[in-house]
């Protein structure tokens, strides 16, 4: 199909304002790189994701949908096809009683603060993880100790044949960094997380204990998708890498981060190629020493 055709029928879905053409990926990821998508629509209703999923299932177009791109690599020729960025339009919340609920696009942080307002406790771990609540369900998020399992009660999700389901409590099948949704191509749509009631300040320096602890630890201030490497079993990836000597090592504008192995940074101008090299080079160098697989905890898409 010719993109202006494309397009010109997305535009029968949603307001061209909401359609950009050959878009650069580096301006929606947090690693800052990626080349351009050939078409990127931020819909603005659950029924607009619904048909513009179909009209690329019609049309037999790629289609690939995102958050906030924390957790992401795109290749630098890009993505072919239709990027669906859900983050910020798909982002209502609200409250009953103890259980909060919200639209996948919702960041983390900011569903947080939503927590701490109404004085609700069980959230704070996630207090600092930078993703959308879309991407921490169908990954399971966690941190110190806390996980998406532990409070997250039902999600309303889109299948691969585009069918609206609902899965509650056990349903979800959360493991380490995977879930029932992750596990199935499923889309998150919105879910509901169940709480406790606690004390504001309480809950306030808990939340600011964890935000010191991440600056203290973590490259907050260089572009990274966090934590590169799931955590082999029995073992903590960044020690791991530490221990090959690999804390500041360099691939281009990539780097291993001396405050914390386990993240990659973008010390300036880095491409997807040099971050993909120093992923391989950290996997090839692990396994020598050690024996061990290191599994990545992002996601790499696009073109290769």
């Amino acid at each position: 199909m010719k993109k202006e055709y494309l397009i010109h029928l997305l535009e029968g879905i949603t307001d061209s304002r909401n359609i950009k053409v050959d878009e650069p990926m580096r301006k929606h990821t947090s690693f800052r790189v990626g080349g351009p998508a050939d078409v990127l629509v931020t819909p603005v209703t659950i029924s607009q994701l619904s048909e513009i999923l179909k009209l690329c299932r019609d049309n037999n177009v790629p289609a690939f949908v995102m958050g906030n791109g924390t957790n992401l690599i795109v290749t630098d020729k890009g993505i072919r096809g239709v990027v669906i960025k859900i983050y910020d339009n798909l982002s209502g919340f609200g409250i009953e009683g103890d259980t909060i609920w919200a639209y996948a696009g919702i960041l983390l942080s900011k569903l947080s603060n939503f927590a701490l307002k109404n004085e609700l406790e069980g959230l704070e771990f996630a207090s600092g993880i930078p993703g959308t609540l879309g991407g921490a369900v169908a990954m399971n998020a966690g941190a110190y100790g806390g996980e998406m399992r532990n409070i997250v009660i039902e999600t309303e999700y889109m299948d691969v044949d585009g069918k609206v389901r609902i899965i509650r409590n056990e349903e979800h099948e959360f493991g380490y960094r995977t879930s029932f949704i992750h596990k199935h191509s499923g889309i998150v749509l919105r879910s509901k997380i169940k709480l406790n009631r606690g004390k504001k300040d309480k809950i306030k320096e808990q939340m600011s204990e964890f935000m010191k602890r991440r600056r203290e630890k973590q490259p907050l201030e260089f572009p990274s998708a966090g934590s590169v490497f799931k955590r082999p079993k029995g073992h903590f990836a960044g020690k791991l890498i530490e221990d090959c000597g690999l804390g500041g090592y360099r691939i281009g504008g990539a780097q291993v981060s001396d405050k914390h192995c386990g993240f990659i940074i973008n010390v300036g101008n880095a491409t997807a190629k040099d971050i993909t090299n120093l992923i391989g080079h950290i996997q090839n160098t692990v396994q020598e020493k050690f024996g061990i697989s290191m599994e990545t905890e992002v996601k790499m898409v696009g073109e290769q």
